[in-house]
């Protein structure tokens, strides 16, 4: 354990177009060196492919698209008698919502050949659907937790 106090949570402001305090957390996690302005360009864009393409609201498929992504549990390993097992943990809010922005995120940055804004509209599109790697990642490591099971009893 930390011998230092608990970490205080920010406050992030919403984005400024749909005042979203989710949206920018979003935002946050894409930006590179600082360069805010460019992650809000990214994203907003990308929200006007969405709109372009598919006649739906941007924010209502971001939203699906992070519910869809959004992981229930996880496996963390943990030293009994010499070796390691995966234990099955459920997650905070806090913490799937990040795992889940991150999916999304590299996601979009591994479609090659694209730029990151038609590269992120692709997978927050694809998320909403059910489809896509960020999804893809979120049942693979629900089917770790499931076959892990076994294990629940050493959960901390």
């Amino acid at each position: 354990m930390s011998r230092r106090r608990r970490a205080e949570r920010r406050i992030i402001a919403p984005d400024p177009r749909f005042n979203d305090v989710e949206l920018a957390r979003f935002i946050n996690r894409l930006m590179i060196k600082g360069k805010k302005s460019v992650a809000q360009r990214i994203t907003y864009k990308a929200f006007d492919i969405i709109q372009e393409e598919s006649n739906r609201e941007p924010l209502e498929v971001f939203q699906q698209a992070l519910r869809n992504t959004t992981p229930a549990m996880e496996v963390r390993p943990k030293r009994v008698g010499g070796s390691t097992i995966q234990v099955p943990t459920e997650l905070r809010p806090v913490r799937s919502e990040a795992l889940a922005m991150r999916w999304l995120i590299r996601g979009a940055r591994s479609r090659n050949g694209i730029p990151m804004r038609r590269g992120l509209a692709q997978e927050l599109m694809d998320a909403s659907r059910g489809e896509g790697s960020a999804v893809r990642r979120r049942e693979e490591l629900h089917r770790m937790a499931e076959a892990n099971r076994a294990f629940v009893h050493y959960r901390r």
